[in-house]
């Protein structure tokens, strides 16, 4: 199929494009790398009136360190921060969970941003984001304002941003000392979207034991299931397999996975039984490694 007939508008300043959306509203797409936004028009589940290509706006596409959190333009394509020692250095399990998105075509144009944005609850990006309780810059004409990863996401594909709003930046904070990660997903295929994935970051304190844990599930929920209440349970103990075991018996108890084609929602909590302990003895395994100085 074809997209239905939209306005095309290529603004080469951020005030040309928030002008665009302040007067189109509702009714205005915007065009970062299109690798969600293109399968939607051309299957006309999405008919924007007009299409405003960022793509020359200027100051989107960097990567930078200021004021202790990582900025990551919305210009950004995923390969480049993929590949970013930047952004490996200060979060890590952003790289790691990279690798799982798509394939390397997709993610050549791609953007972090945009698939933040896009808000769907079995990619890897919105749930790195909640993990890592990070944040989104969003500007407009009637100033910006900075959205943290538990208020960002309402439901399946729904963010609380205005029509008028656009992501301008996602702030991440840098890892902590003593901190390790994991991400691990399981799908039918390597590019696939996960059935079920997780990220985990743990913080270990002198002694080796957990200072703090965080655990967030993709696949299970309306938006990135944030089991980190859960997680911190193993705060004062030592990440053993016990204990991990425990937290992700919790985290299928607690959570409400849906049925569809892929996977009922038993099987979503058998992988959650499976992965969480893995992903959390992972990051503590890398938590200690970085204690030890390896």
């Amino acid at each position: 199929m074809k997209p239905a007939p939209f306005e095309y508008v290529a603004p080469t300043t951020l005030a040309e494009a928030l002008d665009v959306l302040d007067t189109h509203g509702d009714e205005v797409k915007i065009l970062a790398g299109g690798q969600s936004l293109g399968p939607l028009l051309n299957l006309r589940l999405a008919t924007p009136s007009v299409l405003v290509d960022i793509n020359r706006v200027p100051g989107l596409d960097r990567i930078e360190v200021d004021d202790g959190h990582l900025r990551v333009g919305a210009l950004v394509r995923q390969r480049a921060a993929e590949r970013s020692a930047v952004l490996g250095g200060a979060a890590p399990l952003a790289v790691e969970a990279l690798h799982s998105v798509g394939h390397i075509g997709i993610r050549n144009r791609g953007t972090l941003a945009g698939s933040i944005a896009h808000a769907d609850p079995s990619a890897e990006m919105p749930a790195v984001l909640t993990v890592l309780g990070g944040s989104v810059r969003a500007v407009s004409r009637a100033g910006d304002r900075t959205i943290p990863a538990a208020a960002l996401f309402q439901t399946y594909f729904t963010t609380v941003l205005e029509p008028e709003e656009m992501v301008v930046e996602v702030l991440l904070p840098r890892r902590p000392v003593r901190t390790g990660h994991a991400w691990l997903e399981f799908a039918q295929r390597h590019g696939d979207f996960a059935i079920v994935g997780v990220g985990a970051v743990v913080t270990l304190d002198e002694d080796g034991r957990c200072r703090a844990a965080r655990v967030v599930c993709t696949g299970v929920d309306s938006v990135p299931f944030d089991a980190s209440e859960v997680a911190a349970t193993l705060v004062g103990s030592p990440v053993d397999g016990d204990a991990c075991a425990a937290v992700a018996d919790a985290v299928a108890r607690t959570c409400q996975p849906g049925t569809d084609v892929f996977a009922d929602a038993s099987y979503r909590r058998r992988l959650i039984r499976s992965l969480v302990p893995r992903a959390l003895q992972a990051a503590g395994r890398r938590a200690q490694g970085e204690a030890d100085g390896e």
